[in-house]
């Protein structure tokens, strides 16, 4: 007789309890993995300097190097959303994850700006995937009130892994070389990338579609999913779909001016070291963390006060717009490490609780989500290289000050956009709003 088999965590019955917890689980995998995507992305940020200095690279080529990154990164934002709503999430992310580390190893045999800029292409091509299929993954395991929360903890690990970054990757560099870095990063992300594949699957895979346990209402996680992604003339004919990209084309070039040029800016602004890069500049990245988490948890307190979704995350929008704007000129007149430090984590803070990467699946159906999160990041991937180009030259022709002050409109615009057009948040709906053509009205 054959030894009894042991059921797998996604094979036993579908109890409520038990797929709760398999929903933490899930966002916890999901954290994980966006931590390390920004561990290997920041690794180069870290070290700038130090690369600089050993291969002797330009300011202007930095900027060329990163918006190699930029480049690859933004045309493949695109791709992954239409491959992730064609594939899966779990299907996606483990070829995504696979390729990003793997790209991350390619560092280590780096010898000129050139090579490095090859690296750093090739970590565009496989990175962006992360993020379409991450909120493709909580539309489907999330109820509508707890996914703002969810993204919240998701887009965290951006912080938590930047963060990660500078103590770890400034350490290892000071005691084995900058290239060790590259190593270690991504090793690690190819040890997550085996624990996704054999732990996660989606809900409507364990129960079933219309069986959920979940909570999920219509139109939620747990019914099932159009597995067509929708084609793309269909996408940019939906206003709400607009919304989205443009919200990421005014505020992408402010999150990559704070995630590539923050260390750049500590150490040839105010002088700082290798070491000391490692003992302070994690700091704004753990802001950034903090400010994921807290950008869902206020609309999720006021729903419980009797809030709507809408007026609640607008609210939240609204007092991190204006905090965003103020944080970021202060930046310009911050003298001294600490005020620096201090301003820059408060303007990384606002802007992360601003939650413009939860937008998707507040305003579309779930099978919509991966395709238009892509488009809307290859639409702020594209502002990204050309503002990234227009920083470095900048940087090396003037200062930053410029650059902080150029930064202040964006999320401004980016909440009167929302506001203007993006209707109730909240309220999906699985044909959203037809942009006008010519005299005709908007109809559903």
């Amino acid at each position: 007789m054959d030894a009894p088999r042991v059921a797998a965590a996604w094979e036993r019955p579908p109890g409520s309890r038990h797929l709760r917890g398999l929903r933490y689980a899930t966002l916890l995998l999901l954290c994980l993995s966006t931590e390390l995507n920004y561990l290997d992305r920041q690794a180069l940020s870290v070290l700038a300097q130090t690369i600089k200095q050993d291969l002797q690279i330009t300011s202007l080529e930095y900027a060329h190097i990163t918006g190699a990154f930029l480049l690859t990164y933004t045309v493949m934002y695109g791709v992954s959303g239409r491959l992730v709503d064609t594939f899966g999430a779990r299907v996606s992310l483990a070829v995504f994850s696979c390729g990003w580390s793997a790209a991350t190893l390619l560092h280590f045999l780096a010898g000129t700006p050139a090579q490095l800029a090859g690296c750093r292409a090739l970590l565009g091509v496989f990175e962006p995937g992360n993020f379409p299929a991450g909120v493709r993954a909580i539309a489907e395991w999330f109820p509508m009130g707890e996914r703002a929360l969810a993204v919240g903890f998701f887009n965290g690990g951006t912080g938590v892994g930047a963060a990660l970054a500078a103590p770890l990757v400034s350490a290892i560099a000071l005691q084995w070389g900058w290239r060790s870095a590259f190593l270690v990063a991504g090793s690690l992300g190819l040890v997550w990338c085996a624990a996704w594949c054999i732990f996660y699957r989606s809900p409507r895979d364990l129960v079933g579609p219309g069986v959920d346990g979940l909570g999920l209402g219509a139109g939620d996680a747990g019914r099932t999913i159009t597995p067509a992604a929708p084609p793309y003339r269909r996408l940019l004919a939906h206003r709400r779909a607009w919304v989205c990209i443009a919200v990421r084309a005014l505020t992408d070039p402010v999150t990559y001016l704070f995630l590539f040029w923050v260390p750049l800016y500590l150490q040839q602004e105010l002088g700082l070291s290798l070491a000391s890069i490692g003992k302070y500049s994690w700091i704004p990245y753990l802001a950034l963390a903090i400010g994921n988490v807290a950008g869902g948890w206020a609309p999720r307190r006021l729903l419980r006060l009797g809030w709507t979704l809408d007026r609640a995350r607008k609210l939240t929008m609204a007092v991190a717009t204006g905090l965003v704007a103020v944080s970021t000129l202060a930046i310009t007149r911050a003298h001294g490490l600490a005020a620096a430090i201090a301003v820059i984590s408060f303007s990384m803070f606002c802007q992360a609780s601003w939650a413009n990467t939860v937008l998707p699946v507040e305003l579309l159906p779930n099978h919509w989500v991966g395709s238009v999160t892509g488009l809307a990041g290859l639409t702020g991937g594209i502002a990204g290289i050309i503002s990234q180009q227009a920083i470095g030259w900048v940087v090396q022709h003037h200062s930053f000050t410029p650059v902080f002050v150029a930064a202040v409109p964006a999320f401004p615009l980016a909440y009167l956009v929302v506001h203007r057009f993006g209707g109730r948040l909240g309220e999906v709906e699985e044909t959203p709003p037809v942009v006008a053509r010519g005299p005709s009205r908007i109809s559903s």
